[in-house]
């Protein structure tokens, strides 16, 4: 006891660490003068292919003796270069393009990270591969891919990842010997996680694969530093602080130097060498802060270049000069390209062609583009598109036609002046077949809180509308998308009261968007205040803009405020379909646990692994639902398992401290409560159980600052008596 004092009451210890929740939502060709050599040459008078020379022309021979180094950048404008005419100072690309061929005109077919990824690895488009957006769809069993390809052909292969969009569990990983895409780890579920790594991390790790490389490699190498929110490291954040996008980009330039030159100094074979960006940014264009919402060319054109460097023939290239290409160039060129330039023949069945070639009817392809997330996620008007050499046409309800040619930041609309031409390019986009998304997945709550930490807010409209009127329009909703932004931004500074407010007026303007709802009800949540944050939900249901998340959160809010009558038939409904979600079938795990049935709580966690056998939220409830029932083995091998999965899932560490302590092992119980705590402050059962812990055992300086913290920080919803007993016990303890 505490020098006379009483301590709070004693019980065993607590976690069954508090079940884990969902948050809101080969061989070598010589390298001989005799090979294969395509000149790309201007076709006088050609129809519509030419290329812009200052010098003798750039020569990309064809050849199975050489290594492919893709490098994607995130978020990267078509104007983000110095040598497109950027602000950035960025001599390694720069001197890139000089060495090859720099695409004035090539385009993205989406305007997110993962769709678009999968359109430069697979040669597809969107409606093609079936990847529209970056949560709620995976890369298909079986897609061809350059890494497949590749492998098949004998490289060395491997992807280097910078950004949680591009996660291995999303699909692109088949054909890589190495999929590296070891971000910043994770704790539990966070709304403020930002979860990437800088370009120099990544580089440093692509030198380290490539050095002890004999063979052909094929390095994918993704980094995505100039995607939002701007913040480049000195000394970048201090030469570019009044345009800090551009500061990310000349960052890029700088951590991507040492690669090119690894490329550059490779004198055994040479390196066919690909740069583009995966989409683009807006910057305010039209209205855009960031990327997304629209298509216009601020986030649908994109940098390509297209160089060979290094090789035996090295020494050669001081003669040639850069040539500007102004023939359109697609995202599914890529690919083609890729198999062209190694003396391969690309697919019959890709939808781009190689760019090592000259194509006579060039201007008269047709490119495919979307943006889709707006509808996917808040029931707007979904967007579709199509260019036609230089003329641009959006399907809207408010359609848009564009003469790019001599109206390039698109501010004339023609749609109306020129109905012909209209009717002519809907044609064109109507030809390309079926474009509807497919079914979507809901995602675990670590994967959308992630995402949703980049900016990627997901949800689903109530139900898919059959027709969309000029209110569905998404310029007419942008002001929406703004307001979305700023709360997110807002909840993120915690400044939850003024987050509150804007989600409050967004769901009146908009009664139909169910995002709004889940993240006001995730608010009230947080906040303590569970009545608002169920009375949100039920207004949703009732506004007609309930879906699954809705429910089965409505379900978990209601099983944690003592309403299982009411709760369970909503979790057991989100349950029932063969493609529930990870987090409704972990809401009703834990809504069976604490009712006492231990056998349909174990049911619905072992459906999450066989959804994700590595799924450490599933393993840590697993642990709990034996630790009820004190089989302390099967309980500390599943907090185990957990920690395997996730090294750092504080909640697992808690139920072990539980163990330890019911085998009489104090120490080592403290030593995981303390590990739970200093890897995540909210793990408030680890909090409690060290405070109390330390109290039992006299030590009450060390218990202090845990006693505090709980008392100053857990939430009274769930913790009110035993905040209740800790503050007295503070108010009695000596100093």
């Amino acid at each position: 006891m505490a020098r006379g004092k009483p301590a709070p009451p004693s019980r065993p210890a607590k976690g069954a660490p508090a079940p884990a929740q969902a948050a809101p939502a080969t061989g070598r060709a010589r390298w001989l003068p005799g090979a294969v050599v395509v000149a790309l040459l201007a076709a006088a008078g050609g129809a519509g292919w030419w290329w812009f020379t200052r010098a003798a022309p750039i020569e990309i021979v064809r050849t199975a003796d050489q290594n492919v180094l893709l490098v994607t950048i995130d978020t990267l404008r078509a104007d983000a270069l110095r040598s497109y005419g950027g602000a950035a100072e960025t001599p390694n690309l720069d001197a890139l393009a000089a060495d090859g061929l720099r695409f004035e005109f090539a385009h993205a077919h989406a305007v997110l990270t993962l769709p678009s990824h999968v359109s430069i690895l697979s040669g597809e488009y969107p409606f093609q591969h079936g990847v529209r957006e970056n949560s709620g769809f995976r890369v298909s069993e079986g897609t061809v891919t350059a890494a497949t390809l590749l492998k098949q052909q004998g490289f060395s292969t491997a992807a280097f990842i910078a950004g949680y969009p591009l996660d291995g569990q999303f699909g692109l990983g088949p054909g890589f010997d190495l999929y590296d895409d070891r971000l910043n780890d994770v704790a539990e579920t966070s709304e403020f996680v930002l979860a990437e790594r800088p370009a120099d991390a990544v580089v440093k790790n692509v030198l380290a694969w490539l050095e002890p490389q004999k063979t052909r490699w094929f390095a994918w190498v993704h980094v995505f530093d100039p995607h939002a929110p701007y913040a480049p490291p000195e000394p970048y954040a201090s030469r570019y602080a009044s345009n800090t996008y551009a500061g990310e980009v000349a960052f890029v330039d700088a951590a991507l130097g040492p690669l090119l030159d690894r490329a550059r100094a490779d004198t055994t074979r040479p390196t066919l060498v690909i740069v583009t960006g995966d989409h683009g940014e807006g910057l305010g264009d039209h209205g855009e802060e960031t990327h997304g919402v629209f298509a216009y060319e601020a986030t649908l054109r994109v940098p390509l270049i297209v160089a060979q460097v290094g090789g035996p023939a090295a020494a050669q290239a001081g003669s040639r000069r850069a040539q500007v290409v102004a023939t359109p160039a697609q995202h599914v060129d890529i690919l083609p390209t890729i198999l062209d330039g190694l003396g391969l023949t690309p697919p019959s069945s890709l939808a781009g062609r190689s760019l090592l070639k000259p194509v006579p009817d060039a201007n008269a392809r047709a490119s495919y583009f979307e943006a889709l997330s707006p509808s996917l996620n808040r029931g707007w008007a979904p967007l579709h598109g199509v260019l036609v050499g230089r003329d641009k046409y959006i399907r809207l309800p408010l359609e848009e036609l564009y003469d790019l040619g001599p109206d390039p930041a698109e501010a004339q609309n023609l749609a109306l002046a020129q109905t012909d031409r209209r009717r002519s390019l809907d044609a064109r986009l109507t030809a390309f077949g079926p474009i509807e998304p497919g079914a979507r997945r809901e995602e675990n709550a670590e994967t959308a809180a992630r995402l949703r930490a980049l900016g990627y807010v997901s949800g689903s409209p109530a139900a898919r509308k059959k027709s969309y009127g000029e209110r569905d329009d998404p310029k007419r909703l942008i002001q929406l998308d703004r307001q979305m932004h700023r709360g997110l931004e807002l909840y993120h500074a915690r400044r939850v009261r003024e987050a509150e407010a804007i989600f409050r007026e967004l769901v009146a303007k908009r009664p139909d968007m169910t995002l709004s709802y889940l993240h006001l009800a995730f608010m009230f949540w947080e906040q303590g205040r569970a009545q608002d944050a169920i009375a949100t939900l039920r207004q949703a249901r009732t506004a007609g803009a309930s879906d699954a998340e809705v429910d089965w959160r409505l379900g978990m809010y209601l099983s944690e405020t003592g309403h299982a009558d009411e709760a369970m038939p909503l979790l057991e409904a989100g349950a029932a379909s063969p493609t529930a979600s990870v987090d409704a079938l972990n809401a009703l795990g834990i809504a069976c646990m604490r009712a006492g049935r231990a056998a349909a709580a174990l049911s619905a966690f072992q459906r999450i692994l066989a959804l994700d056998p590595r799924n450490a939220m599933a393993w840590q409830n697993i642990g709990s639902v034996h630790l009820q029932a004190r089989n302390l083995d099967a309980a500390r091998n599943a907090f185990e398992r957990s920690l395997e999965a996730n090294a750092r899932w504080a909640a697992s560490y808690t139920g072990l401290g539980v163990v330890y302590m019911n085998r009489g092992n104090r120490p080592r119980a403290i030593d995981a409560w303390t590990q739970a705590v200093r890897l995540n402050p909210g793990e408030f059962d680890a909090l409690f159980n060290l405070a109390t812990e330390l109290i039992n055992a006299r030590d009450d300086a060390a218990a202090r600052p845990f006693v505090q913290r709980f008392v100053d920080t857990a939430p009274p919803t769930v913790y009110g008596s035993d905040i209740a007993k800790l503050r007295a016990w503070l108010a009695g303890a000596p100093r």
